[in-house]
């Protein structure tokens, strides 16, 4: 199988306008995100998904590869296939691996984003994503923290917003509960099945894409990665995070 890092980076986010050019220490973090996904052997290409053109200028200002995308996109996932089937037939869909890597975390570590290439290695395997162990109830009960219920190999049950499963009255440490990192590695072919779905009861209910996935019938590896959580830039609160941690690190070296 070949493997492809796509980095979707939308211009116009809600809470934070232009996010992908802020910069941090001295660098965009579109720049950051890019460089860190560049240090994973597992990817043969690594792509910038945009749909604005300062974005695309500032990745091709230091040697990135980008392409543009519709503007109309509801989703990473959408902006990633565009993006591949404008990269074929260089890549045939039955032998590639797509791998979606937001573009909002400019810390985030290679080895996690080869994790994710592994699960992907046998060719068997539709979509697979990421977890890590949830370890405090706050979290639990923070709708904004995506939770995830798997069976006993690993694949996906259900993700929600709310805290599956419900715990009637045993303590919180009685349960390991796992949250979801927005990481996703899927089989070319299945990408391009996957957005050809309407959106599901189930998506709609939770805002959830990988919901209308399992709602279809496709199946969904899970992994527990070994990296702890890195810096995740939705708001300007969370860049001056960033440039407090990068200023940190580069005081280190």
């Amino acid at each position: 199988m070949r493997h492809i890092g796509i980095i979707p980076a939308r211009y116009a986010s809600s809470r934070f306008p232009g996010k992908p050019l802020c910069r941090i220490g001295g660098k965009t973090m579109i720049e950051r995100v890019y460089t860190q996904v560049s240090k994973v052997d597992g990817l043969e290409r690594v792509v910038v998904a945009t749909d604005h053109p300062e974005i695309e200028a500032c990745v091709k200002s230091f040697g990135g590869e980008v392409r543009m995308t519709s503007p109309s996109h509801r989703s990473g996932t959408d902006r990633c296939a565009e993006v591949f089937r404008s990269m074929m037939p260089d890549f045939a869909p039955e032998e590639s691996v797509v791998v979606n890597i937001q573009g909002d975390e400019p810390f985030i570590q290679p080895g996690q984003i080869q994790e994710l290439v592994n699960c992907m290695s046998g060719g068997e395997v539709q979509i697979a994503t990421l977890l890590q162990r949830l370890d405090n109830q706050e979290s639990l009960n923070n709708p904004n923290v995506v939770k995830c219920v798997r069976d006993v190999n690993g694949r996906a049950l259900y993700f929600s917003r709310h805290a599956i499963p419900y715990l009637r009255s045993n303590p919180f440490e009685s349960h390991l509960f796992y949250k979801h990192i927005g990481l996703y590695a899927y089989r070319a072919d299945v990408l391009l099945q996957l957005v050809g779905l309407p959106v599901s009861s189930l998506e709609a209910a939770e805002s959830l894409e990988q919901l209308r996935w399992l709602e279809n019938g496709y199946s969904i590896a899970t992994r527990v990665t070994e990296y702890p959580a890195t810096i995740s830039i939705d708001t300007p609160a969370d860049l001056e995070k960033a440039v407090k941690y990068e200023q940190s690190i580069s005081n280190q070296l």
